[in-house]
């Protein structure tokens, strides 16, 4: 790959070919040692039944709700000026995520720690979790953005010294047309990567091996847990379809904040000078 991408069209094709797609076939009651041992060869799994029917409505209904108010305490971040939005559709499709909306209402609290959510992470983690990060994401129709290729522990938040896990649960079909996640496994045993602010903060394009790119699509209440190191990211969705999550990272309770130092010595090239 030679040169900056910038076209959309570029962009989707070129970092994130439709190779391996990998379906969930496991169950809440199916997470067992076997579970365990592949999630942490492979830096991910995925589970079928999160949530029921009722509870993904209920989570939807939070965040179109959210979206609608101005007077709102939770965060949502808008990718153009709100005094420009005319209509509910205007701003649902200029919308890219909510965050810190678990002390605010209930009805997405109930999904952060909710039973099946907890249990599964706890086993594999090998700890007792503790949240430390709530987001819903939205991928509007018709050219919501790209994720560019991440590790999630490369975000200053959520750099701690322990691994952390992140939960990414589907309240739309997510599939390969309109934005469903895309990871490339067993990367999480390289460690810490620098990221580059480019067209986000993101790894650089030449250093992801997008040949070994898994796409993981999802159905409503499904969800894919992940290594906070793992490498992945979500194309643009230029179906006529929403792709709305909800994303949840959880660090074991005794884990700590990384140092400054440590955090740049990992995930920045302050201490090599590098260029993407």
């Amino acid at each position: 790959m030679s040169g900056k991408l910038t076209s959309p069209d570029e962009i989707n094709k070129q970092l994130y070919p439709h190779g391996e797609v990998h379906q969930a076939v496991h169950r809440v009651a199916d997470v067992g040692e076997e579970q365990v041992q592949s999630y942490r060869q492979q830096g991910y799994a995925t589970v079928l039944d999160m949530l029921s029917e009722a509870e993904i409505g209920t989570a939807i209904e939070a965040v179109m709700a959210h979206i609608a108010d101005d007077q709102t305490a939770v965060k949502v971040q808008f990718v153009k000026p709100r005094s420009e939005l005319r209509s509910d559709e205007e701003r649902e499709l200029a919308v890219r995520k909510l965050y810190e909306f678990v002390e605010v209402d209930d009805r997405l609290r109930a999904v952060a720690y909710h039973p099946n959510v907890l249990a599964v992470v706890e086993k594999l983690l090998g700890a007792k979790p503790k949240l430390v990060q709530d987001i819903a994401l939205l991928k509007p129709p018709k050219g919501g953005g790209e994720k560019p290729w991440h590790q999630d522990m490369a975000y200053g938040n959520l750099a701690y010294d322990r691994p952390v896990i992140g939960v990414w649960i589907a309240l739309d079909e997510a599939g390969l047309d309109n934005g469903c996640m895309q990871i490339i496994p067993r990367s999480h045993m390289n460690g810490g990567i620098p990221h580059y602010a480019e067209r986000d903060w993101q790894l650089c394009d030449t250093v992801v091996p997008v040949e070994r790119n898994v796409a993981v699509p999802l159905a409503p209440g499904s969800a894919l847990f992940f290594h906070g190191l793992l490498m992945h990211g979500t194309a643009f969705n230029f179906s006529q379809k929403r792709r709305r999550a909800l994303q949840f990272h959880y660090a074991p309770d005794t884990a700590e904040k990384i140092s400054p130092r440590e955090y740049k010595r990992m995930f920045t090239s302050e201490m090599t000078g590098a260029d993407c």
